[in-house]
């Protein structure tokens, strides 16, 4: 049996067990109750005040942004929790000794776990992602600069987690794996505000925190993607009466990234599963 061939069985067994745990079952029915309320809500405040001004746009656009962030932490949650147990689980019941009995390397189920959840999380991000954007601009009318790429970029931030918490689930047990990956990912948005800072008010310490996290977990550069795409236009913040150049100092704003910290990300990913596949060849099972 190839390689290929094993990652794809085990991935399919991944979805499969998804669907028995019912796990993609809750993500589309909290996905329908997000995208009602969200509708229910914006709609709300378009009745109140009409979006027709520069205040009023400005004012449901940080709403939106607000939303992503939240809806960023529900995946990352998501992310977290769907991985830790991927590898852990398995070794701690025995399935993975029984499954390495056939003819299938450790690398193949690491890389057909990761595959098989990957599926899902973009599923999930992607879908639920454009249908609140679709939701808030149906009852507004606001459309934000890029509303294209912002469920994209948190489609990659989820997969950065996920790659976390299984790389970390090789040597870790699941409860204790996940709460590693948690408090990574919180660490890294806070560091990646104090960069923020640092840029603000050209201190270079500060801004080598943001850099050296960036590195190290690159889950913020994606979100500071997400939350440019959905930002106000300069123009829109202008006549607001906000500086352009001062909001992008906000915790709940960014830019897109560059295509060197795409890159990084990419290449972020690649290398974790490398390290995630060398740390299960050496675990005793």
């Amino acid at each position: 049996m190839s390689g290929a061939t094993s990652i794809l069985i085990i991935a399919r067994l991944t979805l499969s067990e998804a669907f028995r745990r019912r796990l993609l079952w809750v993500l589309v029915g909290l996905t329908g109750l997000i995208v009602v309320l969200t509708w229910w809500g914006f709609g709300r405040i378009a009745e109140a005040s009409p979006v027709t001004g520069p205040v009023q746009v400005l004012g449901v656009s940080q709403v939106t942004v607000m939303l992503a962030f939240m809806f960023s932490f529900v995946l990352a949650m998501t992310a977290v929790f769907a991985g830790s147990p991927a590898i852990g689980a398995d070794i701690e019941s025995g399935l993975l000794l029984a499954i390495l009995a056939r003819p299938i390397r450790r690398s193949d189920v690491l890389l057909g776990r990761w595959l098989g959840l990957a599926v899902v999380l973009v599923g999930y991000a992607l879908a639920a992602g454009y249908l609140e954007l679709g939701a808030v601009v149906l009852a507004t009318g606001y459309v934000p600069a890029d509303p294209a790429t912002g469920p994209v970029y948190l489609a990659g931030e989820s997969l950065i987690l996920l790659t976390l918490a299984i790389v970390i689930s090789t040597r870790v047990a699941p409860v204790a794996g996940g709460a590693i990956a948690v408090v990574g990912y919180g660490l890294a948005w806070m560091a990646g505000v104090m960069g923020g800072v640092g840029e603000a008010f050209d201190n270079h310490l500060l801004r080598g925190v943001g850099v050296v996290s960036r590195l190290i977990l690159p889950s913020d550069v994606l979100w500071r993607g997400s939350a440019g795409a959905l930002s106000p236009t300069d123009t829109v913040l202008t006549a607001g009466g906000v500086d352009a150049n001062l909001y992008r100092f906000s915790p709940f704003s960014g830019s897109a990234p560059s295509a060197a910290w795409l890159a990084w990300c990419l290449l972020w990913v690649v290398a974790m599963l490398a390290l995630g596949i060398v740390l299960l060849r050496r675990r005793e099972i």
